[in-house]
């Protein structure tokens, strides 16, 4: 346990990030298991359509750095990648 007043700050701040990072990647894993799921029926417009959403979340989540810029880039890529060829 943090013994200084500062780090006990930087506890409960970390805290409150944790929370807000939590709610962030599963706001964006969802999204991605909602693209995955319309793929997996052959919806292949209904997941055109949602494609942008998942785009949407992927961005925000690298923005605020709980995943890495490339990591985003890469997941985009695949997920276009795998709306082309189905």
């Amino acid at each position: 346990m943090p013994i200084t007043s500062s780090a006990k700050k930087a506890l409960r701040s970390s805290r409150r990030k944790r929370e807000f990072n939590v709610e962030r990647k599963n706001k964006m894993k969802s999204a991605v298991k909602e693209y995955k799921k319309l793929l997996s029926e052959k919806k292949t417009k209904e997941a055109e359509a949602f494609l942008p959403r998942v785009y949407k979340e992927i961005d925000k989540a690298s923005k605020v750095g709980i995943i890495k810029k490339n990591a985003a880039s890469r997941k985009k890529s695949r997920f276009a990648k795998k709306l082309n060829i189905k």
